[in-house]
């Protein structure tokens, strides 16, 4: 049986990532959204990638220390950098995503660290919710 820990609700408003507003229904998430540059926007606010990104690099790295939790492991120290592209096909006009998970350790050695990230990316609930529709490249560096 499953259980609701929790749900985030947040909307988004105007032409959202063009100008538009995303709000909290909790009021903690106020953010003005911006074309990036690229797009030929100001940049001037956040985007949905790197919002993305941003959730994405924080689940990762809960996943991870579960996973090293699981097999006893000490992290002296972690990071992941999440890298979350989009790219278009001008002549389909489609839009898709690719994305890198970047784990940066401490205090384990280079395998440890390649299974840790494998592992982590079996568990992870963004990496479940992508798998299949967002080509994903992994790796890891240790200090």
């Amino acid at each position: 049986m499953s259980e609701i820990t929790y749900t985030a609700v947040v909307a988004s408003t105007a032409e959202g990532r063009n100008g538009g507003r995303a709000t909290s229904s909790d009021g903690v998430l106020d953010l003005g959204l911006a074309l990036p540059p690229q797009f030929g926007g100001t940049g001037r606010g956040t985007n949905p990638e790197q919002l993305l990104a941003a959730g994405w690099a924080s689940c990762f790295a809960g996943a991870v220390h579960r996973v090293a939790g699981l097999r006893k492991l000490k992290l002296d120290d972690l990071a992941v950098v999440a890298e979350v592209t989009l790219h278009h096909d001008t002549e389909l006009g489609e839009f898709w995503l690719s994305a890198v998970l970047h784990l940066e350790a401490s205090g384990i050695d280079q395998e440890t660290a390649d299974v840790l990230v494998k592992a982590a990316h079996e568990v992870c609930p963004y990496s479940k919710a992508t798998r299949g529709n967002v080509e994903v490249t992994l790796d890891a560096t240790v200090a």
